[in-house]
């Protein structure tokens, strides 16, 4: 949108990159000052469409703000359909299919509330661990590297562990 309407990428003095740390804020951590002039510097906005893309964001948070799966499903499946309009900007359209492609996995959350962000951020370290290790040659090297760079190791274990 920013291309469009000055034909050029965001600068210090254009209304749509001066509110986007704003548009990534949640909605109800912005002040009343800070609402009135994302809405102000939202003026600059045509089409509104950056106005629906940040509306559609604060519905898409407001999934979460419920426990029930049948209100959550109910949501995620009102959302699709609401998303997906034609009347309504690519990238809001675009994330109405995403929305309606994981409807499973986000009802499923409302029924077990259990992430896997523990499994991703111990994926996370292993590859870390693989990134700076610039190829170790036994297997179990590598796994004492992991296990020592996720943190608090029983030592008590290590010995057994350890190559002989």
């Amino acid at each position: 949108m920013q291309n469009e309407t000055v034909g050029h990428r965001g600068r210090r003095d254009d209304p749509l990159y001066r509110c986007r740390r704003r548009l990534v804020m949640a909605k109800e951590r912005l002040s009343v000052d800070g609402h009135e002039r994302l809405l102000g510097l939202l003026a600059g906005d045509p089409k509104r469409e950056v106005w629906f893309a940040w509306n559609a964001k604060e519905v898409v948070r407001q999934i979460y703000d419920h426990t029930d799966p049948e209100l959550a499903e109910a949501w995620v499946n009102e959302i699709g359909r609401d998303f997906t309009n034609d009347q309504m900007p690519f990238e809001v359209r675009r994330l109405g299919r995403t929305i309606k492609r994981w409807r499973s996995q986000i009802v499923a959350w409302h029924r077990s509330h259990v992430s896997n962000g523990s499994t991703e951020a111990v994926n996370n370290l292993v590859k870390r661990v693989k990134r700076v290790a610039f190829g170790f040659r036994r297997f179990e090297h590598y796994r004492i590297r992991a296990l020592l760079y996720a943190g608090k190791p029983n030592w008590d274990l290590l010995a057994t562990i350890t190559p002989r």
